[in-house]
Parts: C-alpha cells; sequence; structure tokens
C-alpha cells in the first residue's frame, strides 16, 4: 500500500487504493479494538483473578488449533503496517507517535514472532485445557487468563502483578504444570495480538491522514494556479464523501489553518458536517490527540513487556506458582527441595504423566506420593530410600503410586513396564532371536543344496556364531534408537557443598617439583 505524494498527476489513482472501502483498505476497516479494559490496581486484580477462575468452565471437545493461524494472520498484518509507516516516512509525512515506536521497534517484534512460533510447535496447544463457553470458547484457558492480563494492564506485564493474579487465580482453580509453563507462550502471543490491533489503528490513521494530505495538497494547489477553481474543488472533496473522522479531521485542518482566509472555505464546511452530530473540530481534534496517546502508551507498555518476557526466569515463577511443587516440598526426607532444578523437574513431570492416565487431579497425585513417602518413612528398617518421594516416582515405588493413583495403564506402557522389569532378559533375549533368525536363513540354504547329517548340524553352530555379531549390533542400534536414557537424581550444590554431603577426593600422582605442586592444586 503506498503513500501519497504531493504531485497532483496520478495522485488519486495511487490513493484509491489506501482509500476505505477499495482495496488493501477495507482489512483495517471496523478492526478490533486494542487490549485495553479498566486499568486494575495490584489488589484489584487478585480479586478479578479469583472472579475469572469462578467463571472458567472447561470443555471436553477438542476444538481446532486456531492460535498458529492466529499468528500468522498478526505477523502479515504487522509486516503491512511497516511497510505502510515506512512508506509514509519516505514521503515526508508526518507519523503519530504510535507508529515511531512500531517502527522503531520493529526488529524487537519480529523476534518475538519467531520465538513465538519456535515455542509453539503444531499441536502443542491441543493438550492444554480449553475454556467451554464465553468470548475465548474453544481457547485453551490460559491463553484467556494471558488476555486478562494484558487487557486490565494496558498491555503491561510485571514479575509482582503477575504472581499475584495467578496465585489468586489458584486459590479457587489450580493450573496445570503444562499452562503454568505456557504463560510466558500465551502472553508472547497475547501481547503480539495487542501490536497487532494498535498497528491496525495505526494503519487507519494513515490512510485517512492520506487522504487529508491529497486534499490538501489539491486544494493549496488550486489556490495558487487558479483561485477561481477553488469552490470546484471543494465540491470535488465534498462530493467524494470523506470520513470526518478524527484523523482526518485533525491532520487536514493542520494543513489548512493559517494559510489564509481563502482556504477556510473547506474548514467551514467541515464545520457544517460536524454540526449535524454535535461536534466541533476542536473536539475532534483534541480526541484525535488523546487517541494517539492512549495507542503511544499501549504500545509502548507491550514492547517493554516483550524485553521483560525474554529477561525473566521463567523455571522460578514456574516453581513458585506450582501447587505441585510445594506439596512435593513436603518430602518426608527432606531432600526433594536440596535436589537441582533438573531433577526436581523431572520428578514433577512424572506426576504430571500420572495425572493424564488417572482419574485424579496433579496435586492429588503429588498428595498421594508424598503419602507413601510418609508410610516408608515409618515403616522402613533402616532403608532410607522409601522415605524420599522419588522413591515413588521414579524408582521401585512407582507401581505402588500408580496403584494408589488408578493409573489407566495402555499395551505400550506394559510392554515398557515389563522392558525395564526384566531388561536383561529382554535384551538377550532379543539377541538370541535375532541369531537364530539369521542363523534359520543360512541353514534353510544349506539344506536346499543336499546337506545333511552332523555336516548340517557343525554349520548351524557355525553359523549361529557368526550372526550373533549382526544380532548384537542390531539390538544396540535399536536399543540406542528406542529406549530413553534415565538420567541420575542430582543434588543442587551451586552455593557449596554441605557437611554431610562432602568427601575426600585422593588423586594419585608424582610430586616432581614445587610448581608442579601448584599447578594440581590449580586443577
Amino acid at each position: 500500500m503506498k503513500s501519497l505524494t504531493r504531485t497532483i498527476p496520478g495522485g488519486l489513482s495511487r490513493l484509491r487504493a489506501s482509500l476505505p472501502g477499495s482495496g488493501p483498505a477495507q482489512k483495517y476497516e471496523g478492526g478490533e479494538t486494542p487490549l485495553r479494559s479498566e486499568l486494575f490496581s495490584a489488589s484489584q486484580m487478585e480479586q478479578h483473578g479469583k472472579t475469572l477462575a469462578a467463571l472458567h468452565t472447561l470443555g471436553e471437545d477438542h476444538a481446532p488449533e486456531r492460535l498458529l493461524a492466529r499468528l500468522a494472520a498478526n505477523e502479515a498484518v504487522l509486516l503491512e503496517v511497516r511497510d505502510l509507516v515506512i512508506e509514509a516516512v519516505k514521503a515526508s509525512r508526518r507519523i503519530t507517535p504510535a507508529g515511531d515506536w512500531l517502527l522503531d521497534n520493529f526488529y524487537l517484534i519480529e523476534e518475538q514472532v519467531r520465538a513465538a512460533k519456535r515455542l509453539l510447535p503444531k499441536g502443542y496447544a491441543k493438550g492444554l485445557p480449553r475454556l467451554k463457553d464465553g468470548p475465548s470458547k474453544g481457547l485453551p484457558r490460559v491463553y484467556d487468563i494471558a488476555l486478562e492480563i494484558i487487557s486490565h494492564g494496558d498491555g503491561r506485564v510485571d514479575p509482582e502483578s503477575l504472581e499475584s493474579f495467578v496465585a489468586a487465580y489458584q486459590t479457587v482453580a489450580a493450573l496445570r504444570l503444562g499452562e503454568l509453563w505456557a504463560i510466558p507462550i500465551m502472553l508472547r502471543l497475547a501481547l503480539i495480538e495487542n501490536l497487532r490491533r494498535v498497528a491496525t489503528r495505526v494503519a487507519t490513521d494513515r490512510i485517512d491522514r492520506n487522504r487529508a494530505d491529497y486534499w490538501a495538497d489539491k486544494i493549496t494547489e488550486t489556490a495558487e494556479k487558479d483561485p477561481k477553481s477553488l469552490i470546484l474543488t471543494v465540491a470535488d472533496m465534498a462530493r467524494s464523501n470523506p470520513p470526518i473522522v478524527s484523523s482526518f479531521v485533525a491532520e487536514f485542518t493542520r494543513r489548512m489553518q493559517g494559510q489564509g482566509s481563502s482556504l477556510a472555505l473547506p474548514l467551514t464546511w467541515i464545520e457544517q458536517q460536524l454540526s449535524e452530530s454535535y461536534l466541533t473540530i476542536e473536539r475532534l481534534v483534541q480526541s484525535e490527540n488523546q487517541q494517539q496517546a492512549a495507542d503511544q502508551l499501549s504500545i509502548s507498555n507491550s514492547i517493554g513487556s516483550l524485553r521483560f518476557l525474554s529477561a525473566m526466569d521463567w523455571r522460578e515463577f514456574v516453581e513458585r506458582m506450582s501447587t505441585v511443587e510445594q506439596t512435593l516440598r513436603e518430602d518426608p526426607a527432606g531432600v526433594y527441595g536440596r535436589m537441582g532444578f533438573t531433577t526436581r523437574d523431572r520428578y514433577r513431570h512424572v506426576v504430571e504423566e500420572i495425572a493424564k492416565k488417572s482419574g485424579l487431579a496433579e496435586n492429588e497425585v503429588a498428595r498421594v506420593a508424598i503419602g507413601l513417602a510418609g508410610q516408608g518413612a515409618a515403616g522402613t528398617n533402616g532403608d532410607n530410600r522409601a522415605r524420599h518421594v522419588g522413591f515413588y516416582l521414579i524408582d521401585g515405588g512407582l507401581p505402588q503410586l500408580k496403584a494408589r493413583a488408578r493409573v489407566r495403564s495402555s499395551v505400550a506402557d506394559m510392554v515398557r513396564s515389563a522392558g525395564r522389569r526384566f531388561s536383561l532378559l529382554f535384551y538377550l533375549g532379543s539377541i538370541l532371536l535375532f541369531a537364530l533368525i539369521f542363523a534359520a536363513g543360512v541353514l534353510s540354504e544349506t539344506g536346499s543344496h543336499g546337506m545333511r547329517g552332523p555336516l548340517l548340524w557343525i554349520v548351524g553352530v557355525l553359523s549361529l556364531l557368526s550372526v550373533s555379531q549382526l544380532a548384537i549390533a542390531l539390538v544396540n542400534l535399536f536399543t540406542t534408537r528406542c529406549v530413553t536414557p534415565r538420567p541420575l537424581p542430582r543434588m543442587d550444590f551451586s552455593k557449596g557443598i554441605p557437611p554431610e554431603s562432602s568427601t575426600l577426593v585422593v588423586v594419585p600422582t608424582m610430586l616432581t617439583s614445587p610448581e608442579h605442586i601448584g599447578h594440581l592444586a590449580d586443577a
């Protein structure tokens, strides 16, 4: 969409491509308003979180994926508006403060769109609970939460208000672990959505100002070259039925005022048009200034929030907000809280998977695991493993936890469970099976050539020994591809090794010189 220049020949044809009701401009008409509701204080946001949780009702049906399509549409609109503003700058047109912000920070917006595509793979949102009704029907519940946070903060997100809102929401309805991890993704999508809506306003404003510039250029040139035809030019403008909106009126008035009494006629015509709606030029100009200030604030807040999303440590946020995390920290052995983040996250994912296959909520599964660990603490004789909640999440107590949670195991789950319990038998049995198959093939080929008796048995034994290496290689290949590694639990010693975990490391070495001793000590 091209910006209009001051040149009159050909100007009308270029203008038509940028006017509402013709071509690309139609997509900006009637655009959705920015996510801007009543601004809430911290206490109001907490109360709103509780109210929103009570209103949310989850649906069971699987709605089609809509977030990725919306993200692609938002990106396309933002790129078009960026190009429109660039054309206006090249043509030395005045652009609004919101347009300035959009242009100066577009590199950041592009980075965040790419990050959103990377963090939101196809099918990701299908695993999140969806709303049954309301304006966000069929969308993930956590996305509606993000929209509410953005809307009542005018695009501004900070750690304190975010945590207080989520904590208040969870006093009524607990969020799942997957939803907590999805909050930064959904906030990013909501902010891009807000930027798209403000950008649409910028585009609409730019189109109206292009129209105002065109008629201001034409009227000014007519007044200079052929003053007698000025009234005809004003009549042409009246017949074109320009939109008497704040952006058009503000730009046209700015161009006409101070140009002499001969150019007062078009302003008088605009005043007459506005009088029918009990409006004045001054009121529309004031309204336009207020609208520009509001759009500038929304877009600056949204861009600042995008920077915040990239800088915040979301691992700490999830752990502070997770009810599963708080429950697991009641570990009777007192070990869970001193473990590394990767190990704690692994424990939480086990709870999440068990909850999906049972009728219990995630926090209820964690509570069952803590209860089993408490029973183990009271009933074991010298074996401290059963006192640790991890024994029931990743070790020998897992079948007991699944039984308590009434997990519905599939055939694949049962095969994997049997494989873990009898891993050596499965490994050696697979090697033997492959070796027998290969050896049988060799024997059948040999037998077809007439070999019989003891010689055939000798060939069979030799064939079995020969193909065993191939069988071992194939089983090893399949094992490394199909069996996922199980990392050992790790403690968090980032703040130093506690006395009960300290040990002495002995490194045999030759003390050949004082300098060599210094190097060994450094190492």
